[in-house]
């Protein structure tokens, strides 16, 4: 099948490109992300391969079926940047990644909460310059800590055992509750207590209408004072405003972000030369406890493999006429 690749980097390339021979598939990479303006560059080709700051609203899926695409590849795990309901009006089925390397994202939350319990990268900075200083740099043991865990899927599941290895008290929220969880000591509570017991959070869940500003004012006065809160799963689980205040009236300890409820016009881009006129963003990065990585959690050799894999199986199970084992069903 002719694939149009939008949002390409250079490792999305590599990755599809390494194992490419093996698919009877041809691919034309776009830097543009995709949306309504940049969707014609589709025309001609029977697949579209997107990623999670794409837009597949109602008006951009209307124009790649009206140029010919017959189906939407996600090289992701997310899937609310698609308006499903639109693309099943259009007969046009969605296809993603559920699970590619649920360590990556799950080591990438650890990296954020051991450089912020360590201040690691505030030590690398002033080695560097010749300042061997600890004054400023006292920490806090992982050890015994208690760990709240929303959402117990792959990632989840993955972070829950890390934490266990560190020795720490593993509490969990998630509408499923999963017994291989249970038997290796987690412990599921309801969302409030979960709240209340936790000194580091860490959120795993996907974004719904029901998750969406999960952690807003009031589930940020439920927390106790100095709290750690690590977001890698979607920004908007995240109201940043309500978090913006309990970080200035230091209720909230620490904030670790791998994603931003507006990162679409700012993440996966070179804006060092620019003036960032996204102000929540800009204010989040003046704290001294708030550690934000640009969706990156996912960024390993061995994640971009079983990313490209999938999605170029995906496309060829639709090619041959076989079920799509990962195709995303209208609710």
């Amino acid at each position: 099948m002719k694939i149009a690749f939008f949002s390409t980097k250079s490792y999305d390339e590599d990755s599809f490109g390494s194992i490419l021979p093996n698919y009877d598939h041809e691919i034309t990479y776009f830097e543009t992300k995709l949306d309504q303006f940049s969707a014609p560059l589709a025309k001609g080709y029977e697949a579209v391969c997107a990623f999670v700051n794409d837009s597949l609203d109602q008006n951009t899926l209307t124009l790649l079926k009206e140029n010919g695409v017959q189906l939407i590849a996600l090289r992701c795990a997310g899937y609310n940047q698609v308006d499903l309901e639109a693309a099943s009006s259009l007969d046009l089925p969605v296809v993603r990644v559920p699970v590619y390397s649920p360590e990556a994202v799950a080591e990438h939350s650890f990296a954020l909460i051991l450089t912020l319990s360590r201040k690691t990268h505030k030590a690398y900075n002033r080695i560097r310059e010749s300042n061997f200083s600890l004054e400023g740099l006292t920490g806090f043991n992982l050890y015994q800590k208690t760990i709240g865990v929303i959402g117990t899927g792959a990632i989840g599941r993955a972070f829950c055992k890390i934490a266990l290895g560190f020795g720490c008290e593993v509490v969990a929220f998630d509408v499923f509750k999963n017994e291989e969880m249970k038997d290796i000591g987690v412990n599921y509570v309801n969302l409030e207590d979960l709240f209340s017991q936790s000194d580091i959070i860490s959120l795993h869940c996907p974004l719904t209408l029901d998750t969406k500003h999960l952690i807003n004012k009031a589930a940020l006065s439920q927390m106790k004072n100095n709290c750690m809160l690590i977001n890698t799963s979607r920004g908007a689980l995240i109201e940043t405003k309500a978090v913006i205040q309990a970080l200035k009236s230091r209720e909230l300890g620490y904030l670790g972000i791998d994603v931003y409820e507006q990162e679409e016009d700012l993440f996966f881009r070179n804006l060092s030369e620019q003036i960032l006129e996204d102000e929540q963003i800009s204010r989040l990065m003046t704290f001294p406890n708030v550690l934000i990585t640009g969706h990156q959690a996912f960024l390993t050799h061995e994640a971009l493999a079983q990313i490209a894999k999938t999605t170029l199986d995906n496309i060829t199970q639709f090619e041959k006429g076989e079920r799509l084992g990962n195709q995303i069903a209208l609710k």
